[in-house]
């Protein structure tokens, strides 16, 4: 995911469990000894990754240390040894802050990693609710003469390349930083200023190689709320903006093409395809109820009285009196009562009624994504001098707060795609296996994993899985991933790998 500014995310009610975050104390039983372990027909002494931030090891918002020690890469790696596995080396970041330098300078667009702040209110207070912020410290990761240029690495994970980026000429060259065209995670370990990422890992003849790619394609439209615009049709990357749904032909071509660069580097290697999860799985989207506003019956008449009565009238005037009209007047209609509220939006689907006076606003419904920043802005004041515009009350919230159910469509449709376009590749080569992320967040979502000697689920900060950013897993989610693709890899190429034990895994970290 493309990073941006860190925002403190206020969860109202969080309450944590001492055993979600502790390490379960229990040891992971190996269904066979040392000696039975073996690779199957896979070959893993030259192993590589290739992807984006969930390769790279991200968490808590930042790319850090532990993180990367803990990524899903790193943990296979340290399996695979057991069966002949080589040496894996990661591009490793100086300190467990996550922030950048760029020249000795920090730069706030790449900030500290989150952690949770679970200190008391004195007084206690709903509207200010305990919850993640960054942590102090001043970086110590440079970004420009990082020292690791020139060196190879296994892990090619950078955060924020999208599936064109893989094959970007200059992607890699600090030159490039201003005008966005290079990325500065791979800045710091690019082999040469004009390399490719994919050059780079094809150069290193890997036996055998992961690559998951395309997240970011439409992750970074939806963690913007939808600003950005859906591509499809259009298959020129370079002409995209940054936030952005990347057109299913273009991704098609890019990731076969990035297929066919991997696959001839090692005539005898055998590689792991991963799909891409829905976004709806994870709680980035789905840990702000629509309803988020508690109301008594004197401020809910206040708000209906005073401020949109008027606007119902007007829409019920300039809409009402055909079938269709009076169907967008419902949707439309404004009103609050004793008890949860759905928060007031923005919806520009509606009819433009600009021309009239009145803004193109509804309440939500559970149709709609509200992101998780949203948690610690609805209720505070748009303008601190009008106590009538609290976000989500008196003032709607913006297009890039909320998900509508247009915007999650298109992301739905082009990640369907997405994902038969790596299905595809996989079934077309018999040395590559596809793994389910997809199935595996659904599952985490909808019923959780018993990984044996403990249980994770979807829950924001609390399930295990996910770090306070909402969309990267904790080392324990990782840790599952990765035992899930040790199972496809030891079902498809008779291998006898053995898995980790997720509960000796950190979940989320406590200020």
């Amino acid at each position: 995911m493309t990073r941006k500014k860190n925002q403190r995310i206020k969860v109202a009610g969080l309450i944590l469990s001492c055993a979600i975050i502790a390490a379960c104390d229990r040891n992971f039983e190996n269904p066979v000894g040392d000696e039975d372990y073996n690779s199957g027909t896979a070959d893993f002494s030259k192993f590589v990754t290739i992807g984006d931030s969930l390769t790279a090891g991200y968490a808590d918002g930042a790319l850090y240390l532990d993180g990367q020690k803990n990524s899903y890469p790193a943990i296979l790696a340290q399996q695979f040894a057991k069966v002949g596995g080589g040496a894996f080396n990661q591009p490793l970041v100086s300190d467990n802050l996550g922030g950048l330098l760029f020249g000795g300078v920090a730069n706030p667009d790449f900030g500290n990693r989150l952690v949770l702040n679970a200190e008391p209110k004195n007084p206690p207070s709903n509207l200010d609710p305990k919850g993640p912020e960054p942590i102090a410290g001043t970086p110590t990761t440079e970004v420009i003469g990082s020292g690791l240029n020139g060196s190879v690495f296994n892990n090619m994970g950078v955060p924020g390349a999208k599936s064109f980026h893989l094959a970007a000429a200059n992607y890699g060259d600090a030159t490039g930083l201003g005008a966005g065209t290079a990325n500065p995670y791979f800045v710091r370990f690019s082999s040469a200023a004009g390399t490719t990422m994919i050059a780079d890992a094809a150069a290193q003849q890997p036996s055998f190689f992961i690559l998951w790619i395309g997240n970011n394609d439409i992750l970074s439209y939806a963690t913007t709320g939808g600003i950005g615009t859906d591509q499809k049709s259009n298959t020129n990357p370079s002409t995209y903006g940054s936030n952005d749904i990347t057109d299913p032909a273009a991704f098609a071509g890019v990731y076969n093409g990035l297929v066919t660069i991997l696959t001839p580097a090692n005539a005898s290697a055998k590689g792991v395809l991963l799909n891409i999860p829905d976004v709806s799985t994870l709680p980035y989207f789905t840990t702000v109820p629509y309803n988020a506003v508690p109301l008594d019956q004197l401020n809910a008449e206040a708000l209906n009285n005073n401020l949109y009565a008027d606007y119902n009238e007007g829409v019920q005037t300039a809409l009402g009196g055909t079938e269709e009209g009076d169907a967008e007047v419902i949707k439309r209609k404004i009103t609050f009562t004793a008890g949860q509220n759905a928060v007031v939006i923005e919806d520009d689907t509606l009819t433009d009624l600009s021309g009239v006076g009145l803004a193109s606003m509804r309440q939500a419904t559970a149709t709609d994504l509200l992101i998780l920043t949203t948690s610690s802005k609805i209720g505070t004041l748009a303008n601190p001098g009008n106590a009538n515009s609290a976000w989500g009350l008196g003032v709607p919230l913006e297009d890039g707060d909320v998900l509508i159910p247009s915007e999650i469509q298109a992301i739905e449709t082009a990640r369907t795609a997405f994902n038969t376009t790596i299905a595809a590749a996989a079934d077309a080569d018999p040395d590559l296996i596809l793994v389910d992320v997809a199935a595996i967040m659904n599952e985490v979502k909808t019923s959780g994993i018993n990984y044996g000697t403990g249980f994770i689920d979807g829950t924001y900060a609390t399930g295990g899985t996910f770090s306070l950013d909402g969309v990267h897993p904790t080392a324990r989610g990782y840790s599952v991933v990765a035992n899930r693709i040790i199972d496809k890899i030891n079902s498809s190429f008779g291998a006898n790998i053995p898995p980790v034990d997720p509960g000796s895994y950190s979940t989320i970290f406590v200020k």
